[in-house]
């Protein structure tokens, strides 16, 4: 009788001291505080200021974060980062454009988010606010490794707040200790014709920061033909139709002229303008380098239709406003 209770004991402290099991994978490992400084938010806005973490929700990411090393994918670790984003931390702001006279919407935004060492990775205010899947950009307070079950390799441990950008494939905007949050409008040169109609642009220009890169006039037959359908939905007009789009994909279309390095993950910036004028911010990482296929896609229309020759569709956004129609130029700007 003895040793069935002495057995008994030592199979109940065994028990105890296993981790709850459940069906999140996400949970099996140890949450660790990370140590967190403090964020100031500038730039065109009426109400810069510090954030106020305690008044924001939780929000939670998990990531599978690799680094472009000599041209290699290094893959660095899995974890599971809990935080603020920047949807909650941006959402009270009063924004005041510079350019708000000329040019009143707000896609052509932009955001910095620098760290304690003066890096910088850059956002579309787009990204931001304008996808289907929000709070996906956070700063991280607290982590925990996601362990592979069978080889139990454990991750480098971070210690210090980071910027975790779970939509990337390459995640060099994943900054550590992030300390101040820049909102600019981009500062180009438009031409704005309001309600310009029939509207058509043969060809667009591919433009560097210092000079033009080359002229587009047709898509290749040997770029992959995509459909992807579609409920395309505008913020101020609400549905548009329902037709799928048809065409290539445009980071297959920029890639040979502008390069894949960390620095343009972090910083490159692409500003798509109409002929109208209508332009909008997309950042480099969010039309280069995703890991939800939600991708661009440049769509040819027939010779002379209205809007045409090529339109941009934004597949990632829930709403219309940042596909341009009659194409006239994109430019990319590293910041």
């Amino acid at each position: 009788m003895k040793k069935i209770l002495a057995s008994l004991v030592a199979f109940l402290l065994m028990v105890c001291q296993l981790p709850a099991q459940t069906n999140d994978f996400y949970d099996d490992a140890e949450t660790v505080r990370l140590n967190v400084a403090g964020i100031e938010i500038s730039g065109e806005i009426a109400n810069p200021g510090k954030v106020d973490f305690e008044t924001l929700p939780l929000r939670s990411v998990i990531v599978k974060e690799t680094l472009l090393q000599d041209g290699m994918d290094k893959f660095v670790g899995a974890y599971r980062y809990d935080g603020y984003s920047l949807y909650d931390m941006l959402n009270q702001v009063v924004l005041k454009k510079s350019n708000e006279a000329d040019f009143p919407p707000i896609i052509d935004l932009y955001v910095e988010v620098e760290n304690a060492v003066g890096e910088k990775a850059v956002f579309s205010w787009g990204e931001i606010y304008y996808p289907i899947h929000r709070h996906e950009i956070i700063v991280a307070t607290q982590v925990a490794r996601i362990v592979p079950s069978k080889t139990r390799e454990l991750w480098p441990q971070p210690t210090d707040s980071k910027l975790v950008v779970a939509a990337d494939l390459l995640t060099h905007r994943n900054l550590s200790s992030p300390v101040k949050i820049t909102i600019k409008s981009y500062a180009g040169n438009y031409h704005i014709v309001k309600g310009l109609s029939p509207m058509f642009s043969e060809s667009f220009s591919v433009v560097g920061s210092d000079k033009k890169i080359t002229e587009i006039k047709s898509l290749s037959p040997d770029l992959q033909k995509l459909t992807y359908p579609a409920v395309f939905y505008g913020r101020g007009k609400g549905i548009h139709g329902t037709t799928p789009f048809k065409g290539i994909l445009l980071k297959e279309l920029l890639e040979k002229y502008t390069g894949m390095d960390a620095e343009n993950l972090k910083t490159g910036l692409f500003v798509i303008a109409g002929k109208d004028g209508y332009h909008a911010a997309f950042s480099f990482s969010e039309v280069m380098n995703r890991n939800d296929q939600a991708e661009f896609l440049v769509i040819p229309l027939e010779k002379d239709t209205d809007g045409g020759a090529f339109q941009v569709y934004p597949a990632a956004d829930f709403f219309s406003d940042r596909a341009i129609k009659s194409v006239e130029s994109i430019r990319f700007e590293k910041l």
